[in-house]
């Protein structure tokens, strides 16, 4: 059977499943089309005349360069379809958003033909994603004299491709949709169990609502009935995209309610309009921006207040909320962008300049932030071509300095790293600016989405200018399944071709590594005074300033060095008293979430914001702890501040794990990984001989808030609960409820317990060997109520638990014992009760492979409390996952209940839980 009758057999089994056909990104199968396009009498010509125009994927795809080449065939008159006319190839070549389109319009452009060459650069001069190579063939163009080359250079210098465009409508009417009630995790808009169907955009659609097919029918109709409307997306009493960045949950919803990107390129749709009582999630809002789309902190529930200006509070002391405005479903509003105002007809709700400022106004005219990214680059070189001035197109970056006032650790970092601002200017937050990028980290369940942008945005090959940039394995690392084997090699190849450390090596000449990525990202980072861009939210490295991205900002950061975004806000936390024996540092990092709520009345201050907490003496992996939740805090990113011993301690255990890395043979041919012992090298010396001290903030710094953790107030172990059952249905599944563990009076059935993830480090696993040993001692024996899954985030914690017997001590009391020689080939749906000794990397936190049992109480030292990411609901219980220490969670399964305080301390007795001792002076520089 011919590929092409391959292709058509999918075509059916997709229309089954409600389905068009899959877009083409191979070669072979488009050749073979245009093969019987050529032939006038085959049967399958009119299909594939469709298939040729508008199924197929642009960019560097295989398919692009055969359609690219057939296109210029037509062109130049050496292949005739009566179809396509070179007017029309023309029109296709447009659409197909650099890498062979740009290299078939520069070879027509500067070929020997005045009039192609001259329709030719008519196209050229729309298009912005031109790498190196590309300008340099226009320049030399330029230099030997060549016409169009020069009228090309004239019009990039003067941004046409951008001044040109449309303008944006004064006024978009939209109709509400009430998405839920809460803060709406992406999970709910792109479920993680679906994850392997991401790069399929028309499938992985079918998931939007985790797979409602009621909601989604309502929405339909919503569209239906106001077919002249944009459909706006709510998250009612909640923020919008809480838990990632997600952005096939961008994709979805602009797939479901934005607008059509390319008639000719199918399933890709952009500009959706989203929004949240309390605003959107900082990195999601990032996502919607790539897309040209729009997210509004809509601010309609507000405290309710007495005569003389006081809140209002129930009889839980909660703020009462009332509805300043109504959104529910159905109603029709206007955004106004040049007003920059929100109105119900003419009543006008709320001014929404936050949503529109400059920046965003011109990723929305561009129709995404790329073309705005792109464009900047190539003005600037066509103005240095042409020795003239650069004109101000574009809104001006905006540049906030504040005289005699000094600077946050996250201002300074982002001065350091500005790109393009006023020479001599130092910057505060509330300045937008260009920074390079040290660091870069692409996962594996976005790593496929990521690969399809860098392939549309026509990268072939990694910035110069990043330090270094890892693909990991982390989220597929549970079971090595058939979906895995088909995506995880090929998304492997694809990334180590352009440049990036790899979990897996295309040719097996290294062992898997399924590390979790953000641990190695924390190791990778050898300078605290780097940015960091990871496909995660969790993507917060105790050294420098980390952002989790979404797979398009980390392929734009892949293929530029670059990203663009506001300085933010920082929130100063530093900590006073002195920690209890028997307390867990997971204790003070929910401490510090519930003090700081009650200190601002159930304000969440760290929203959106920079958390700089004052950590002082403790090393990378511990503090990683507290930089990890910060991501449920909501805050966009966490610097830690480090005394200059302690850092050079992090500094030198990341030295050795990057070492370990060499060894196992994972650099590349670039030396990325030589390169970053040698910047660690280089800022070990600048710390000790003091020519420059660790990353510290000035002491006359303007902080947004400031928050005092009292540790003498921690006295239990604290645990964050999702509050399944809360009357208030925006109550549930928030981080922000977190409780001592006399709540639970020691009768709370846990029905599951997991130690793994990101949040747990190699003294977890010590504490773990450590309480099964006392336990024994205590009891005679070790007998699990509840199963326990324990997965160790990397291969480095298993081997130094091996050399130092800690291993050997789990292994003793385990039912399973993770084998590399023969990974799980099928998800888990039940449990026995025992300890389960997993494959290190993210297990159960992420929720697309493997799951604790529906309806299910978890207790876990996760990250992720969300509804149906850990555990589903059952018929007749929630499913419900609550985050705790380690120790807290290892008891409540060997119990089968939340224990006593009693319990706990004797199960912990002689174990040196943390070694956290806040700084006894201020971290900061005179």
């Amino acid at each position: 059977m011919s590929i092409y009758k391959d292709y058509l057999k999918q075509i059916e089994e997709r229309k089954d499943n409600g389905l068009h056909p899959q877009p083409i990104d191979g070669a072979e199968l488009l050749s073979k089309i245009i093969e019987q396009i050529k032939d006038v009498a085959n049967e399958y010509r009119e299909d594939s005349l469709n298939f040729f125009i508008y199924n197929v994927l642009p960019g560097t795809t295989s398919a692009a360069f055969v359609k690219a080449k057939f296109l210029k065939e037509i062109i130049l008159g050496e292949a005739i379809v009566e179809e396509i006319t070179p007017s029309f190839a023309f029109e296709q070549l447009s659409h197909m958003k650099g890498g062979p389109s740009i290299e078939v319009l520069l070879d027509l452009a500067l070929g020997d033909d005045v009039a192609i060459a001259k329709e030719a650069g008519v196209v050229l001069k729309t298009q912005v994603f031109l790498y190196e190579a590309d300008m340099d063939r226009l320049e030399n163009a330029f230099n030997s004299g060549n016409e169009t080359a020069k009228d090309i250079i004239e019009s990039y210098a003067k941004a046409e491709f951008f001044t040109k465009l449309p303008e944006i409508e004064e006024e978009i009417e939209i109709v509400t949709f009430v998405a839920g009630i809460g803060d709406i995790s992406t999970d709910l808009l792109s479920p993680g169990g679906d994850a392997h169907s991401r790069s399929d955009r028309e499938l992985h659609g079918q998931c939007l609502f985790e797979h409602n097919k009621e909601q989604q029918n309502e929405l339909i109709a919503l569209q239906k009935q106001h077919p002249d409307k944009r459909v706006m997306l709510i998250a009612e009493k909640g923020t919008m995209g809480v838990g990632s960045s997600r952005m096939s949950g961008v994709n979805n919803v602009a797939l479901w309610t934005g607008i059509k990107s390319s008639p000719y390129v199918p399933f890709i749709n952009i500009a959706p309009i989203i929004a949240g009582t309390n605003g959107i999630s900082p990195i999601f809002l990032t996502t919607v921006s790539v897309t040209g789309g729009i997210g509004i902190d809509l601010q309609n529930w507000v405290k309710k207040q007495d005569a003389d200006g006081n809140t209002i509070r129930n009889e839980a002391g909660e703020p009462v909320l009332e509805e300043a405005y109504s959104v529910a479903t159905g109603t029709v509003l206007t955004v106004n962008t040049k007003e920059k105002k929100l109105y119900n007809v003419d009543k006008e709700l709320m001014d929404i300049s936050a949503s529109l400022t400059p920046q965003k106004l011109e990723f929305i005219k561009a129709r995404g932030s790329y073309a705005i990214v792109f464009g900047k680059k190539l003005q600037a070189f066509a103005a240095k071509v042409l020795g003239v001035e650069l004109v101000s197109v574009y809104a001006n970056s905006k540049e906030v300095s504040n005289e005699g006032q000094g600077l946050t650790a996250v201002e300074k970092i982002f001065n350091k790293n500005a790109v393009g601002t006023t020479p001599g200017k130092t910057l505060h937050a509330g300045s937008y600016v260009r920074v390079e990028v040290n660091i870069v980290g692409s996962q594996d369940t976005t790593g496929l989405m990521t690969s399809q942008e860098l392939e549309m945005m026509a990268a072939t090959i990694i910035s110069p200018i990043v330090d270094g940039a890892y693909q990991s394995g982390c989220h597929t690392a549970s079971v090595w399944d058939n979906k895995s084997k088909a995506n995880i090699p090929r998304l492997m190849k694809f990334m180590n071709d352009f440049g990036l450390i790899t979990a897996r090596d295309p040719e097996n000449k290294y062992k898997p590594m399924t590390d979790v990525i953000h641990k190695v990202l924390n190791d990778l980072t050898v300078d605290d005074w780097a940015i960091i861009i990871g496909g995660d939210s969790h993507t917060r490295m105790s050294k420098g300033v980390a952002f989790g991205a979404d797979s398009g900002t980390v392929a734009l950061a892949l293929a530029t060095g670059e990203a663009s975004m506001p300085i933010p806000e920082s929130v100063k936390v530093t900590f006073k008293g002195e920690m209890k024996p028997y307390m867990d540092f997971r204790d003070v990092v929910h401490a510090t979430q519930q003090q700081m709520l009650k200190t601002f009345g159930g304000d969440n201050v760290f929203q959106g914001k920079i958390i700089e907490v004052h950590i002082g003496t403790l090393t990378a992996d511990q503090a990683f702890t507290f930089t990890d939740w910060t991501a449920e805090m909501k805050a966009k990113a966490s610097i830690c501040i480090s005394e200059d011993a302690t850092l050079i301690e992090s500094l030198e255990i990341a030295k050795g794990r990057i070492q370990i890395m060499i060894d196992k043979g994972m650099d590349n041919k670039l030396k990325v990984l030589k390169g970053l012992i040698a910047i660690a090298d280089k800022r070990i010396a600048e710390i000790k001989s003091g020519e420059k001290p660790a990353l510290t903030p000035d002491a006359n710094a303007k902080y947004s808030a400031e928050v005092v953790v009292d540790l003498d107030l921690i006295e239990e172990p604290m645990i964050a609960d999702p509050d399944v059952n809360n009357d208030d249905v925006s109550k549930r599944y928030t981080h922000d409820i977190i409780r001592q563990l006399s709540f639970y009076g020691g009768t709370k059935q846990v029905d599951l317990g997991f130690v793994g993830s990101c949040m747990v480090h190699k003294g977890d696993m010590k504490i773990l060997a450590q309480m099964l040993k006392n336990v024994e001692e205590q009891y005679g024996k070790v007998e699990f109520k509840a199963p326990l899954v324990v997965a160790p985030p990397t291969y480095n914690i298993v081997d130094e638990l091996k050399a130092e017997g800690d291993w050997e001590v789990l292994v003793k009391y385990s039912g399973f014992e993770f084998d590399d020689n023969a990974p799980k080939a099928v998800a888990r749906t039940g449990y026995e009760n025992m300890l389960y000794l997993e494959r290190p990397g993210c297990n159960l936190c992420m929720g697309n492979q493997e799951k604790a049992e529906p309806g299910d109480t978890v207790m876990a030292t996760s990250t992720r409390l969300f509804q149906g990411r850990v555990v589903k609901d059952s018929g007749e219980k929630k499913g419900e996952s609550l985050l705790s220490s380690t120790p807290v969670v290892v008891l409540s399964t060997i119990l089968g209940r939340t224990p006593t305080m009693e319990e706990y301390k004797a199960a912990v007795k002689g174990i040196n839980l943390t070694q956290f001792t806040p700084p006894h002076k201020l971290l900061v520089r005179a």
